[in-house]
């Protein structure tokens, strides 16, 4: 039996990705087989966040992948 809880928006980890998704932020996601992602958040659930680069192409990601996520500095 598989047990679905609701999804905590009041994690600072939720809110901080929230806001990368409604600001549509440019965003590093750095994995720990030292790979860096770099596009937007376009959605995210309790698993995974789906990255979405210049070519429109998305990546999904399973969060326990994840070292760190930042706000790419485009200056």
């Amino acid at each position: 039996m598989t047990m679905i809880t609701e999804f905590d928006t009041s994690l600072p980890s939720n809110r901080q990705l929230q806001h990368l998704i409604k600001q549509a932020l440019p965003t590093d996601i750095k994995l720990l087989t030292n790979e860096t992602l770099t596009g937007k958040v376009i959605w995210q659930d309790h698993h995974s966040i789906c990255l979405v680069d210049e070519h429109s192409q998305q990546t999904l990601i399973w969060k326990q992948a994840i070292a760190y996520i930042k706000i790419t500095n485009n200056q």
